[in-house]
Parts: structure tokens; sequence; C-alpha cells
């Protein structure tokens, strides 16, 4: 549901990516981690069709991303690192517009999963950071597309929503969608995902079952990715 195949990304004389190459099955959860500027979020932007790869191919859903970023973008549910907002609309009109651009959608179910439901006809512009970022959750899950793809969506949120948000994302791959979230709670990784994927100064520097790693391998990836075996 998603392959990534050789992608190398540049921006000026700095390689975000080089040469990057993994797939997400249909049903599969992946976690990607890596420290900040190790090309996580380029990645993600490459595979919403919000940047464009030097060289190599990404597909989603079996859709050229480059070829036909339409097509793409509609089986791709997406949050980026730092979601734009419409400041002045609720959070129910902004999932009603959401779901109307996409064919349809549960709007009352998106609410309820991401604990909006109270403030669910408050402006945007009024929520703090976490409230927003549940929004952007919510959107990107509406319609529930085959293949998601959520960048730190996780960060900032109260735990109990995390987890929530962390089962359902687990629901959605037993009924066939790919997961593909990037994180830096290492703590929430088990929950998130079934393998992980460590990028590094833009290459694939480990790409492993979660439960071969353990947690204190998923620590490493931060604090000392070294003593992890790199990929074979």
């Amino acid at each position: 549901m998603i392959e990534v195949v050789d992608v190398r990304k540049r921006f000026g004389r700095a390689v975000a990516l080089d040469g990057v190459s993994f797939t997400v099955a249909r049903g599969e959860r992946v976690a990607l981690l890596g420290h900040n500027g190790a090309g996580k979020s380029t990645l993600m932007k490459l595979l919403a069709g919000q940047l464009l790869a030097a060289e190599g191919a990404i597909r989603v859903a079996g859709i050229d991303v480059a070829r036909e970023p339409e097509r793409a973008r509609a089986a791709l549910g997406y949050v980026p690192e730092e979601p734009p907002m419409w400041g002045y609309l609720s959070a129910r009109e902004t999932l009603e517009f959401v779901a109307e651009l996409r064919g349809g959608g549960d709007v009352m179910a998106a609410l309820d999963l991401t604990g909006l439901g109270d403030d669910a006809d408050r402006l945007v512009r009024e929520y703090s950071q976490g409230m927003r970022r549940k929004v952007a959750i919510a959107a990107a899950l509406v319609a529930t597309p085959p293949v998601l793809v959520l960048d730190e969506a996780l960060n900032g949120l109260d735990p109990p929503s995390a987890l929530r948000i962390a089962a359902h994302l687990a629901a959605l791959a037993e009924g066939g969608a790919s997961v593909l979230v990037s994180t830096h709670v290492v703590d929430l990784v088990p929950r998130l995902a079934e393998r992980v994927i460590v990028l590094r100064a833009g290459r694939v520097f480990l790409d492993r079952p979660v439960a071969e790693i353990g947690a204190s391998g998923l620590a490493a990836a931060f604090s000392d990715p070294e003593s992890i075996p790199g990929p074979t």
C-alpha cells in the first residue's frame, strides 16, 4: 500500500533522503523513528505529494504520487507535523467540509474518537495546540482512507487520547488499512506499530519488527543508535 523505492531528495547542498527504500503492506502498522533532521518529515511530505523526489518512486495504494497526485491523495489520510487549520470554522464544520470533499465520512465518530465532541462547535482558533492536533487527526480519519500517514500526530496529546487513537489505528489496520506514523514518543511505539524503521542521515538505518528490538532498543534509536544492529 506504501512503496518507497530508492528515493533521494536534496535541499541545495543538504541531502535530506539518500536512497530510501521500504514498503508498508496492507494491514501493517509501521513507526518511523529518527533524530530531528533524519528525513522523516521530508519523507512524509513526499508521500503526500507536497514535495517531489529528485530520484526514485513513491506509490500510495499502487498509485504513483508524482504522476497522479490527486488520485494518490484520495487514498491517503495525512496529518502533517504542523497541520494548518481554518480558524474561522468549528471542529464540526471542518470535518463536515473534509467529508464533503472526500465524498463521505462519519463526522460524529471522528469527533468522539478524538474527544472533541463537547467542543465540536467552538471555533478552532479558540483551541489549544493539542485540540488543534486532534482536529487534524479527525480530518485524516473521517473518511477512513486505506492509507494513513501521520507525522508526529500524537505529540502533545493527553495520554488517554493518544492511547485511544493508537488503539483505533490498530483496529483500522486489522481491517486492511496501512499506517505509517512518525513519533518521538518511544513509549507509544509498541502500541502504534508492529515494525520500526529508523532513519539516520537520510538513510534507512534499521528496519525490524518491534518485538525483536524491545524497549531498550527503541530508546537506543535516539540515544545510542550505534548499539542497534543495522539492516542486514
